[in-house]
């Protein structure tokens, strides 16, 4: 009779497995992530390099550092998010919710490649699905081979075949390898299938794209041990109802995670928003109250946003707080801090907040904004479109320093503002000298309003 297969549970969060169930995983500690698969007998071999290169220990100072290879795709903010380009041999995966735009914006850079033969292997659509979505973007290529196909030993066949310089897996939770008993996007087929493509990669020196599913969380799906493997992991972020798209890097072995990547989802496909400021602001030249513009951070990238607010007596026994863009919690504190230090009483009526454009604005400076914003809109008296103001704002009422004061300072002049309002001593070491914006520094919120409205 043949030997009946064992059950092994994995742990979905951390791939570490265990015989039996457990509630809670003995590696990383977390709660009800055990899932069942069966077990599979594995082959022993000898580990070897990649190269087939016996490994020897080496002196820090002996080893020579070399700048990696790059590959420089078609889009700028592409590049600028993955570190200058696509390195030679690396793994990339790409998240993001259903919808927002991950294989766009990927067929749309692999289109406009020619210098090198590209293989997009779909397990998700129709090679006809594929066809249409390239005519809407307007691009046709002779070096882009597309194959649907969700077993990965035939995927093998297909890279052999057509010897591609970059790969395309969309995705990686529909890839199967018949080696394994499970389904396809299971713990183990998932890791398995990472792990193939990885040592293809860094055998062979082509890169490859892995389009992944993102759970109801909001965190990618599969085991945490897929975001160990890869070498870089982009998130695409954005509302589907709104048109702008940020491109942010989780994990970058070879660049900076603070840079990221703004797009506008237009009909032809995923436009760059190089000036990301002026998008965000509006054109109108009437001044209106509730409006403030403040100077944001999204990772190493300052850009200037509209601040909406809106206060008005509560119709109903309870005062609504309604927020678009920016943390529920943080505007109540905000507003306690109003009641508390400053003395206004807004304790009977509705306070609505907007960050324009659709964003999610998690900056702290921004607090200063978006106080600026209701007092504003609660004494009825318009805020100077030419000002814009950055500061994080305490309990006691205090305005403390933000991060990267210079750059900030650099994007509001650059947008013709006039003055900007930041945390006092947060220019410490800092020459202003040589700039044509006037720069005004205060430590209460006292003074920030008494610069606004006296």
């Amino acid at each position: 009779m043949a030997k009946q297969l064992k059950s092994i549970w994995f742990c979905t969060e951390c791939g570490a497995d265990s015989p039996k169930w457990e509630g809670r995983c003995p590696a990383c500690g977390a709660w009800n992530t055990m899932v069942e698969e069966k077990a599979t007998a594995k082959s022993k071999g000898i580990i070897q390099t990649s190269h087939g290169v016996k490994s020897k220990p080496q002196r820090v100072s002996e080893i020579t550092a070399l700048d990696e290879p790059r590959i420089v795709l078609p889009s700028d903010e592409l590049n600028r998010v993955l570190g200058g380009g696509l390195v030679a041999g690396s793994l990339v995966l790409i998240g993001g919710e259903p919808g927002i735009g991950k294989s766009t914006l990927v067929l749309q850079n692999i289109l406009s490649i020619r210098s090198r033969t590209v293989l997009y292997v779909s397990g998700e659509e129709s090679a006809t699905q594929l066809k249409l979505r390239a005519d809407r973007l307007g691009r046709v290529s002779d070096n882009c081979f597309i194959v649907t196909e969700t077993s990965l030993e035939n995927i093998m066949n297909h890279i052999e075949s057509v010897n591609p310089g970059l790969l395309i897996v969309d995705s990686i939770q529909t890839i199967a390898s018949d080696a394994l008993e499970s389904a396809a996007g299971s713990v183990s087929q998932v890791r398995e299938c990472a792990v193939r493509l990885l040592k293809y990669a860094k055998e062979s020196g082509v890169p490859v794209i892995l389009i992944g599913h993102i759970t109801k969380e909001g965190s990618l799906a599969g085991p945490k041990v897929l975001e160990h493997i890869v070498d870089a992991v982009l998130q695409f972020e954005g509302d589907s109802q709104y048109m702008y798209r940020i491109l942010r890097s989780i994990k970058n072995r070879f660049g900076s995670t603070s840079e990221l990547g703004i797009y506008e989802m237009c009909q032809r496909g995923l436009r760059e928003v190089t000036n990301p400021s002026e998008m965000l602001l509006s054109q109108s030249d009437e001044e209106l109250s509730g409006v403030a513009v403040g100077v944001t951070l999204e990772g190493a990238r300052p850009f200037l946003i509209e601040t909406q607010a809106l206060v008005s007596t509560a119709a109903y026994g309870t005062p609504q707080r309604s927020v678009n863009g920016f943390d529920s919690k943080r505007m109540s504190m905000l507003l306690a801090v109003l009641e508390k230090r400053v003395g206004f009483k807004l304790i009977q009526k509705d306070v609505f907040l907007n960050i324009a454009g659709g964003l999610k604005v998690n900056d702290t400076a921004l607090d200063l904004p978006v106080i600026c914003a209701i007092l504003s809109s609660n004494v009825d008296i318009a805020i100077a479109r030419d000002i814009c103001m950055s500061g994080e704002i305490g309990l006691s009422g205090e305005i403390r320093p933000v991060t990267r004061v210079e750059q900030r300072i650099l994007e509001a002049e650059k947008l013709g503002m006039s003055t900007i309002i930041i945390p006092r001593n947060n220019l410490k070491g800092v020459d202003t000298s040589k700039r044509k914006i006037k720069i005004i520094e205060v430590s209460k919120v006292e003074e920030a309003f008494r610069q606004l409205f006296s």
